[in-house]
Formats: C-alpha cells, structure tokens, sequence
C-alpha cells in the first residue's frame, strides 16, 4: 500500500526534525509494524529508511527502544539498525531507523547467530536490570535494579504481570495462588548466573537477515537478566534452527537440566500475551502451573 502527499509531508518533516535539513522523499510504502505502530519503508533522495510512528501520548516508548538499540549496537557483538532519531512531530511519536534490506542469508547464518547471541550475553553488569524501564510490546516492563537474578525475576517479571492478569481478570486468584507457591521453588530450579545483556524480545518476528547475509535483530526490550530466559523465549514460538542452540552452547555452554527450566522462563513471555490479546494463551500457563 503506498502512501499519500499528507504522509510525505510528515517524513519530510520528521526527515528534518532528525537529520537538521531538507530531504526530499521519493516514495513510500507501508510495512507490517505490528499491533502498536505503523511503519513504512521509505525512499529519499538521501537513501533509504525505516520509520515507524504512533499517537504523540506514547513517545516514551520510542526513546526506550531508541535507548535499548543504541546500548545492543555499542557492544558490537551482533548486527543492531542504526538509529537516526525519534521525536515528536505535529500529532505523532516517530522512530527513525537504518532500513534493513534483507537478503539470503549465508551458509553459517544459524552458527554465527548462536556465537553472536553468546558473545552478545557476554556483556554483564553487577546487578540485574537497567538504569532505566523500558517496554514490552505496549506494557511497561520495570527494570529496577537487583543484586539476585531470580529475585529480579519474581518482582520485576512474573510478580508485575500476574498482579495484572489478575486484576483484569484474567488470571483467577486460583492460579494467581500458584504463582506464588512456584516462586519458593525457584532458587532450587534455576542456576546461580551473572547478568547477562539481553534483547529481551527475541522471537522469530525480531529477528532479520542483512544485506551481508547476517543476523540483524530489531525491537528489543532491553535489560541485564537470567540468559537462560533469553533462550527459552526463542523456543516459544518456534523457528529458530537447532545449529543456532549447539553454536550458542559451544561458545557459552549452558548448565545441565535447561531443557527442563525452559517452561517456567516462558511464563514470563505468556504472561505478557495474556494481558496484550487475552485468555487465549492461558492454558500454556495453567500447564506450566500444574506441572511444577
């Protein structure tokens, strides 16, 4: 679907606003820019970009992920778009991205994944956390700063987000029970971790191919947590390669047993759907629930 002179206008305008002079837009088109945002391609007599906008009421969200971007891409460990700037312009919030023009991807691209994945994880801090909150989706995501791993998990992530479901009714207090007879058994559960730099989003809709053929990754939510958590959201969904977990492992080897830790991690990214699109990943949590 192309666009009209009204949203050329808008690019120009925002073209302006982030790179200080005139560009002059060639051509546009929408893109998919999932459930918050729209997004499109466009075409400038500077090049091309990425540009993604919503209501002026949520421009905190844009600088979060600008912010989140800007911390993955410093590490250098795995491909991040560059951002070229986010603001407000007239009645709307805007992210300006390097556009990705994706291409096959190499013969290694699982392997190196996994090795920049690992490299990426590497990068740690002294606590759990962020120096500042950043989103989920659309949901707030609290980043307070925390000395153990698993408490962090419990009061920043699952605790959070079942209060939530719970007073959406969502969740019945039954179940909300549960969760916090689960998080006693926790430290018995999960290994003892440094904090690892994290994506914090990372399914397969995050997830692109480069012009070079390599791994690019986009919309993060950003923070220093339990890696582990990492990995199991990538099997939540599904399509990530099995030569992507053996590189990962090779380069930073996992403790044993977390094959069998991966359903109580996705409690977090299930929590998350329940209150963005409802009962409807609910059993995948009563599941989890029941079994441990």
């Amino acid at each position: 679907m192309w666009l009209g002179e009204e949203q050329f206008d808008f690019f120009e305008g925002v073209f302006f606003q982030t790179l200080g002079r005139s560009v002059e837009v060639l051509e546009a088109r929408y893109l998919g820019g999932g459930s918050i945002n729209t997004a499109a391609q466009v075409f400038s007599s500077e090049g091309l970009y990425f540009v993604k906008w919503n209501p002026d009421e949520n421009a905190e969200m844009f600088r979060c992920e600008a912010r989140g971007l800007e911390l993955l891409r410093s590490t250098e460990a795995i491909y991040i778009p560059e951002v070229m700037g986010y603001g407000q312009y007239r009645d709307k919030s805007y992210l300006v991205l390097e556009y990705i023009d994706p291409v096959v991807p190499k013969n290694n691209y699982w392997e190196s994944f996994g090795q920049s994945l690992a490299l990426l994880h590497s990068h740690t801090q002294s606590k759990f956390g962020l120096g500042f909150d950043n989103f989920i989706g659309s949901l707030p995501q609290s980043n307070q700063l925390t000395d153990n791993g698993i408490t962090f998990y419990v009061e920043q992530r699952l605790q959070p987000l079942a209060g939530m479901a719970l007073y959406k009714g969502l969740l019945s207090k039954e179940l909300y029970g549960q969760f916090q007879k689960l998080y006693q058994h926790l430290p018995n559960l999960w290994p003892v971790e440094r904090p690892a730099l994290l994506h914090g989003d990372l399914w397969s809709g995050n997830v692109m191919v480069n012009e070079h053929g390599d791994v690019a990754l986009i919309d993060p939510a950003v923070y220093y947590g339990l890696r582990e958590a990492e990995l199991a959201f990538t099997t939540l969904f599904g399509g990530f390669d099995e030569r992507f977990y053996d590189a990962y492992d090779e380069a930073f080897p996992l403790e044993d047993g977390f094959q069998e830790r991966i359903p109580i991690y996705n409690l977090y990214p299930l929590l998350v759907h329940l209150n963005l699109f409802g009962t409807g990943y609910l059993s995948g949590i009563e599941r989890v629930l029941k079994r441990f």
